[in-house]
């Protein structure tokens, strides 16, 4: 059987408030593609299929589109939520789903239970772990004792919650002759690099599990963390398909495909997916930003720019934008650091009147005295305030 191993698609997530929707179609869409190649048999998604609990009309169609084109390419799907999901969502109408190869494993009293697909070798058992916040998951996991395997969970955490599903799943393929075995979980496992997209799982400061919760199985499809890793021969995230923060710029993103032969787990593949649109950074003075010909290679580049004029540039984004119609975020570094000392607001505004104080905070921001002009209208607005106060 071959597994094709995706996770985190975060379907209607915006970066730095672009939409996403037509890159992340696009992308998703084409392992159709890769399915029909590959001769794929089950496509799974380890959580964050959508970016938020309540997604919007545009990317439940989105998602809907994907997960139909999939479908159509001959592969079985099974889908597990994450943190950013509504399980309840994402599971609805799971049983009316499941007769149309769309298996959506939702519900924590019912992980041990698995999807069991077949081939040649006999069935393979696909458990679907959704993500687990400590505190309710042990209060569900705790009211459904009499599942074989089960034990009172005496901890707080993600390990505890973790160790306890994946012991009833372990009873669970003992009671079924030990088959061949995949198991979906969106989690922080040690040794995992984060990267800045990821929203914290923490609980108590902690947030990961040792790899060793998973031991038992042949393979776990890991979910949560954005770039593709092997922590294990076994245990590997796929990370998500397209990037969503500039600390991903490096990351090659892939999905994992997975071979079970008849005694378990015989190959991991990489398959690299297309980048919709490159990420870049670049620094430097914002007139040589607009004009250097070596930065034209970024011009169609979703772009992250750190001015370092001595003077905050009026209007930068727009001016930047102008050759960058792509940028997205701005940061401004003066050369050589800041002049001003810091100091306390008392000490800052000690002995000094209103129009001072105003002048003053304009030059600390921009790291330039106001013109005549803006001295002016700050003198204005002083008074409109004044005038308010009045009439208070």
């Amino acid at each position: 059987m071959r597994v094709l191993h995706t996770s985190d698609w975060h379907v209607g997530r915006t970066f730095h408030g672009r939409d996403l929707l037509a890159e992340q179609e696009s992308v998703l869409s084409g392992l159709a593609d890769l399915i029909a190649d590959e001769h794929v048999d089950v496509v799974v998604v380890s959580g964050d299929l959508y970016d938020r609990a309540v997604p919007s009309g545009e990317a439940v169609e989105t998602c809907v589109r994907v997960l139909g084109r999939l479908r159509a390419a001959g592969a079985q799907l099974v889908v597990t939520p994450g943190n950013h999901d509504s399980a309840a969502r994402v599971g609805a109408f799971g049983e009316f789903a499941a007769a149309g190869g769309l298996h959506l494993r939702t519900r924590i009293s019912e992980l041990h239970e698995p999807v069991l697909l077949d081939d040649e070798h006999g069935p393979v058992a696909f458990y679907g772990i959704p993500y687990l916040e400590p505190d309710p998951a042990r209060q569900v996991l705790d009211s459904h004792a009499d599942v074989p395997g089960a034990s009172p969970i005496e901890e707080r955490g993600h390990q505890a919650v973790l160790t306890e599903a994946m012991n009833r799943i372990r009873a669970d393929l003992e009671a079924r002759g030990e088959p061949r075995s995949v198991v979906l979980a969106h989690a922080f496992v040690t040794g995992g690099d984060a990267s800045d997209s990821e929203r914290t799982i923490a609980v108590g400061g902690v947030d990961d599990v040792p790899g060793a919760v998973f031991d038992g199985v042949d393979y776990v499809a890991l979910g949560h963390l954005h770039g593709p890793q092997r922590l294990a021969e076994h245990l590997r995230y796929s990370g998500s398909p397209v990037a969503y923060s500039f600390s991903e710029a490096a990351q090659r993103k892939s999905v994992w495909l997975v071979d079970l032969d008849a005694t378990g787990l015989h190959d991991v593949r990489r398959h690299e997916l297309p980048v919709p649109r490159e990420l870049a950074t670049v620094r430097g003075e914002l007139e040589a930003l607009l004009t250097e010909p070596e930065y034209a290679a970024y011009e169609d580049c979703f772009l992250s720019a750190t001015l370092t004029d001595e003077v905050r540039p009026l209007d930068g984004m727009r001016a930047l934008q102008e050759r960058f119609p792509h940028a997205v975020h701005l940061e401004w570094q003066p050369a050589g650091g800041r002049a001003t000392a810091e100091l306390r607001y008392s000490e800052a505004v000690r002995g000094r009147d209103d129009t001072a104080v105003a002048d003053g905070f304009v030059a600390d921001c921009r790291g330039s005295e106001p013109t005549e002009g803006e001295r002016a209208l700050l003198a204005e607005a002083l008074h409109a305030v004044q005038l308010a106060e009045v009439r208070e």
